[in-house]
This record gives structure tokens, C-alpha cells and sequence, in this order.
């Protein structure tokens, strides 16, 4: 069973029989909101946010793209490609499916094939990003299969954007940030991770994950305020590292290791770029230590109960949600540990599950306080009751009348905190 992160207030998860989506509003509780068996060897589940709507292919037709509303147990469409479905990304605006040497991009209100974009750098793992803001839909895309090169394309206007020399490697993880105006990469050795602006690709900082060659990247993320990125790996441990730049010291405020730090600084000017380029390198923030090892894992950051929360899904079918201190970092404190086998109660049946560490950082000693869930959450889907169909192509099977996504009773939207 593959274990994937959906939106940052959900979890979509795909398996041998089917697909699960669950909701997590407080440390404690695990909702299970919809359970689907009429497709089997599912790969790929993506939601539409809060919506009712939900995306999926199976093993069995991986050529298919299958879209529902889930809330009311219809299908809206499905399309066939030529090739295998690699990924499929979506925000309120796009839907885009990446196969290995072709991307098609899709108007999500009436699923109308807007653009197709062939003959791309050979692309074999689907590696793609794309914004999550519709209002500025940029798609990111490895422009080659050598190198660690990003297509950036502008999926509401339809043009290339720019292109980033992002690394020496091939491109092994892309991520936007929530307003899409932030976009991180890591390479196939998995040494650094850097991150640019948008839409200029000008690089803003740059991180050293350690200093172990080729690893496998997982996952990378941003938090919603854009104050952190997350990355994990093939390893036991989960970098955060923190978005800020560190104000240059005084004069009047000068010591020893100001003066060393400036030495450095000018020694860099004439070493060789790879090793000056450590030297301005930024570490980890947080860590965590995995208890698990071996089993492929998704990472987000998200706000549950006003504090900050890492959540961690694992193929092995648990999702383990840690407490991460803003202030100070250190080792994030696992608090929780939930099953995804069953209904998203705690798995008291297995040794560990449900049990709560002593709290010894300032998130875990106030994880304890109550409150509301905070508003940072992810924005639900709202519209107003769809588009017209559209001009479909001949493969294109449409369900009965237009796309109905109002679901802003069912899923009442919350405000996104942009940095």
C-alpha cells in the first residue's frame, strides 16, 4: 500500500483494493471521509483540496484517468492517454497529467484539453510540481534528463515562463510554495536542496541535507506560510530547514567568531565553487529520527490546534504526526501515531500506537492546550456550480450535465497565511 499526502488537511492513500481519504483536524482524531472499492491497484489518488472531487488511476488502466464526486457517487469523466500515467497534478484552475515524454494540461471546470506538450526531456518518474495558488498556475517540469534542469511554464496563459539551471545531477523532487512564488528542488544525489523565486528562477538559499551521497528524496514541501521546507529521504532522518536570511553582525557588536566568520566569507572568494559553496550552506532547523526504516514515506508541514505539526505516512500504512518547535527546532517530538488500515482511530492493537512521549519542547508543552483548529489550513474548493462543457476530444467520456463542485457547505472554506 502506497501511502501519499493529499492536501495539507488531508491524506489520500492508494491500495490493492482501492483508495482511502481521511481528514485530520485535531492530534487525536483521524477521519476517515470516503472509501472507494470499485477500483483496484490504485497508484494514484489526487483530491481537490476539500472538494468532493477526486482523481484517480488504477494498475489495472493505467492509461485512464478517472475523475469523481465522491459525495454523490458519480463519475464525471475519464480520459485515455497514449502512454502510462505518470502523475497528475491539480489546483482550482489546471489539472495537468504527466506521462513519460508528454504533459497534457486540462481546464479543471469543464476538464477541456487545453494544451499538450510533447516530445519533453524523457521524464520516467513523472517529476512535476504544480502551484497550488490558480493565480499563478505555474507548472514545473525537468527541461532535461542529464541534468538538473526546471521548466517553468505558466499553465493559465500557456507559454514558458523560464528556465532554472538548478543542478549538476538530474532532478530528483520539485515543490511551490502555497502563492507559488517559491520553488524548491533537490538533485538525484540528494546532497542539497535549493530554492528560487518566481517567476525570475533567481536562486534565494540553498541547504545541505548531509553530506551521504545518492540518496533517494521522498518527499519536499514548503509550510504554508512558507517559513519552512521539508525534505525526506530513503534515510531515518526528516531535515527542516528554515527560510530566513541571517543579518550580517555590526561592527560595534564584532567578536572572535564574527572576525572568523568573516574570514571565511572572504576565503570563499577563492576557493573552488563547490567548496565555497558548503561553506555558505545552510543546515537543518529541525530534525526528526524515524522509527521506521525501509519503507517509502511522504512528509507535510501543517497547523493543527495552533501549533505547528510534521506529519509523516509511511507504506507501511501509519501516519505519524510529530510536534515541531518554531522558535528553537531541535528533534521534533513524535505525539502521535495513527493506522490507516482501518477507520483512522488510533491502533491500540499495535506495540507503540497511541502512546505519547513526555513532552520536552515548547510545542509538545503546549499541545496540550485547547482550542479551535487554526485557520491556516489549506482553502477548500468553492465555485459556482461549474462550467459549460466544453470541446472535448473523442476519448473524453463526460457524465450527466456540468462539472458541480459547490461545495462550500459541505467543506466550508478557511483563509490561507501567506508569508
Amino acid at each position: 500500500m502506497l501511502c501519499r499526502e493529499g492536501d495539507l488537511g488531508s491524506l489520500a492513500i492508494g491500495m490493492k483494493t482501492g483508495y482511502k481519504l481521511f481528514s485530520l483536524s485535531s492530534v487525536e482524531q483521524l477521519d476517515l471521509v470516503h472509501e472507494s472499492y470499485d477500483l483496484s491497484d490504485v497508484y494514484i489518488v489526487e483530491r481537490l483540496f476539500s472538494s468532493s472531487l477526486v482523481v484517480v488511476v488504477s494498475h489495472s488502466k493505467p492509461r485512464q484517468m478517472n475523475v469523481f464526486h465522491f459525495k454523490k457517487g458519480t463519475e464525471i469523466c475519464n480520459y485515455n492517454y497514449s502512454g502510462n500515467i505518470l502523475s497528475i497534478r491539480l489546483n482550482r484552475q489546471r489539472l495537468v497529467v504527466c506521462l513519460e515524454e508528454s504533459v497534457y494540461i486540462h481546464n479543471i471546470k469543464d476538464m477541456k484539453l487545453l494544451r499538450t506538450l510533447l516530445n519533453i526531456p524523457r521524464n520516467p518518474t513523472g517529476l512535476s510540481a504544480l502551484s497550488i495558488n490558480h493565480s499563478n498556475s505555474y507548472l514545473a517540469y525537468p527541461g532535461s534528463a542529464s541534468m538538473g534542469e526546471i521548466m517553468v511554464y505558466d499553465a493559465n496563459i500557456l507559454k514558458i515562463e523560464c528556465t532554472i539551471p538548478a543542478h549538476d545531477s538530474p532532478l530528483a523532487a520539485i515543490t511551490f510554495n502555497s502563492t507559488g512564488t517559491k520553488l524548491a528542488s533537490a538533485s538525484e544525489k540528494g546532497t542539497v536542496i535549493r530554492v528560487f523565486s518566481i517567476p525570475e528562477g533567481q536562486r534565494l538559499y540553498e541547504f545541505r541535507r548531509g553530506m551521504k551521497r545518492y540518496v533517494n528524496i521522498s518527499s519536499l514541501i514548503f509550510s504554508m506560510d512558507s517559513q519552512f521546507l521539508c525534505v525526506s529521504s530513503n534515510t531515518e532522518t526528516v531535515h527542516i530547514f528554515k527560510l530566513e536570511h541571517i543579518p550580517e553582525r555590526s561592527e560595534e557588536n564584532s567578536s572572535w567568531s564574527g572576525y572568523v566568520g568573516k574570514m571565511f566569507m572572504a576565503a570563499s572568494n577563492y576557493l573552488p565553487s563547490q567548496v565555497s559553496d558548503m561553506m555558505n550552506q545552510d543546515r537543518a532547523f529541525a530534525t526528526v529520527r524515524l522509527s521506521f526504516l525501509g519503507h517509502k514515506n511522504a512528509c507535510t508541514l501543517v497547523t493543527i490546534q495552533k501549533l505547528p505539526r510534521l506529519l509523516v505516512s509511511s507504506s507501511s500504512g501509519h501516519l505519524y504526526i510529530y510536534n515541531l518547535d518554531p522558535q528553537d527546532g531541535g528533534e521534533c517530538v513524535l505525539i502521535r501515531k495513527h493506522s490507516l488500515h482501518g477507520s483512522g482511530k488510533l491502533d491500540a492493537g499495535r506495540e507503540g500506537d497511541g502512546e505519547t512521549p513526555t513532552p520536552v519542547s515548547y510545542a509538545a508543552t503546549v499541545a496540550g492546550q485547547k482550542g479551535p483548529p487554526s485557520n491556516s489550513m489549506m482553502t477548500g474548493y468553492s465555485e459556482d456550480g461549474g462550467a459549460l462543457r466544453g470541446e472535448l476530444i473523442p476519448e473524453h467520456e463526460f457524465a450527466v450535465g456540468p462539472v458541480q463542485l459547490d461545495d462550500e457547505k459541505e467543506f466550508p472554506p478557511v483563509s490561507i497565511h501567506g508569508p
